[in-house]
């Protein structure tokens, strides 16, 4: 055959190859050239686009093609320069099978590594057919809710609260679970990609792994490893029953059963009635290991700060009579101004890095977003005083509640700081759902050595 007919294959296939492909717009950091994930393009008919865990929207609307179109850029931390009307946007000009990008400057302290649950974490880089990674499994997860954590048996727990699923709005109340390696993530490596072991039902489909006898959904929180008297290790927690409007009913205590793959009820300890309507301080909210002063082993249960503590033992933590009240200061002076900050949920833990005791936790009332605004602060006690509080991180209108340090995934002297939290439209001023990552968990990355955060240290 003539070389002409090979030559005119070639070029044909190369045209239907770039009439087929979106066009391709990568989001990139101004000074790091990482990728952004969730920042949204929105055009003048108000067509929406949001950039996955690699940083890529895939635009293949007809109308928008070959022409200068205008997106506005929301970067939910994440901004472009104001043109001279105010509006924050660019112009580009779409093709199919074109590579465009978008740089943006990161207002927040802390970094934004990308989304850790649901589905379509790259499906905007598989659309452009230039995915790096292999197709995303189906793990029948599409939201959620608040993380729990704990090491066990050398691999890391995940236990979240309420779960949707893509069949039913209606999803899973009764906790979900997966493992994966201790350290699952590398704080400086983007995108992001981690792979669960969810605990499945027949179907191979992730389950309920803490269904409690009573009414409502199970929340399970404060999950902690703590050895027996002979040194076997047992990963409990507390357990709530949530009656509508979101409200305890009962707080009981439970354990992993290995054979089972699922939790066990051990003991009720409050049961909501009449003459009991409130429940008592309970080993709840998120827990924090520590050795004290007296080099005796403790565990600190709390949402941020520690409202309870016993010894790091299993027998502790099943007897109440071991449990010590503890009173978490209620607000923390804010480094800039010495405004005073209310925590409203958060976690602690040590930083060898630091040498301090470090807090991240959502601001109650805060602004622009009421549980949306995240704090830092340090002491050089869990119990307090907690002092000097820095924001660093804000998605403007939007929640994060629930933040999550993950001390466990790094080494202990890391100068990095990595937690997580739910992003969700829920408790905010009627924003526009973000699809794909509504209620579900964000990664971010805070850097020890950051300037902005030696307020913090009183330095």
């Amino acid at each position: 055959m003539p070389c002409s007919f090979f030559a005119g294959f070639i070029t044909a296939a190369v045209l239907f190859y770039a009439a087929e492909t979106p066009c391709r717009i990568e989001i990139r950091e101004q000074g790091t050239n990482d990728p952004v994930p969730l920042v949204e393009l929105r055009t003048t008919h108000q067509q929406r686009f949001v950039s996955d865990n690699a940083g890529v929207i895939a635009v293949d609307s007809p109308e928008l093609m070959n022409q200068e179109v205008w997106f506005d850029v929301n970067g939910y931390g994440y901004d472009v320069k104001p043109d001279a009307f105010g509006s924050k946007g660019v112009r580009l000009v779409p093709e199919y099978g074109k590579t465009l990008r978008i740089d943006v400057q990161r207002k927040n302290i802390a970094k934004r590594l990308g989304r850790l649950t649901g589905a379509g974490l790259f499906a905007e880089s598989q659309k452009c057919s230039r995915e790096p990674f292999p197709a995303e499994p189906e793990t029948g997860v599409f939201g959620c809710d608040s993380v729990q954590n704990a090491v066990y048996k050398g691999r890391l727990f995940w236990i979240w609260g309420d779960t949707t699923l893509p069949h039913y709005p209606l999803g899973i109340f009764h906790a979900t679970g997966a493992t994966t390696k201790i350290r699952p993530f590398d704080p400086l490596k983007v995108p992001l990609r981690l792979k669960y072991s969810y605990f499945t039902d027949s179907a191979g489909k992730p389950r309920s792994v803490a269904v409690m006898p009573g009414r409502g959904p199970t929340w399970l929180s404060g999950l902690v490893v703590l050895p027996d008297k002979n040194g076997t290790e047992h990963l409990v927690a507390g357990y709530a029953k949530i009656t509508p409007p979101l409200e305890i009913d009962e707080f009981g205590l439970c354990r992993w059963n290995d054979a089972a793959e699922s939790f066990e009820k051990l003991r009720t300890v409050w049961t909501k009635n009449k003459n009991n309507p409130e429940p008592p301080v309970l080993p709840e909210g998120h827990a924090s290991l520590g050795t004290d002063k007296d080099g005796k082993r403790r565990v600190l249960f709390g949402n941020p700060f520690p409202v309870l503590r016993c010894p790091a033992s299993y027998e502790a933590f099943l007897n109440p009579e071991t449990w010590e009240r503890l009173t978490p200061q209620k607000t923390v002076r804010s480094a800039a101004g010495n405004v005073p900050v209310e925590p409203h949920t958060g976690s602690i833990g040590w930083s060898g890095y630091r040498k301090k005791w470090i807090a991240v936790f959502s601001q109650k009332s805060g602004k622009p977003a009421a549980f949306g605004e995240i704090w830092y602060a340090e002491a050089d006690d869990p119990a307090g005083p907690w002092e000097n509080a820095v924001k660093i991180l804000s998605h403007g209108n939007y929640t994060f509640y629930n933040p999550r340090l993950h001390t466990e995934c790094l080494e202990a002297d890391s100068k990095f700081l990595l937690f997580e939290g739910t992003f969700s439209a829920m408790f905010a001023d009627r924003p526009q759902p973000v699809p794909r990552y509504d209620y579900n968990q964000l990664l971010y990355r805070l850097d020890l050595d950051d300037p902005a955060l030696k307020p913090a240290s009183n330095k």
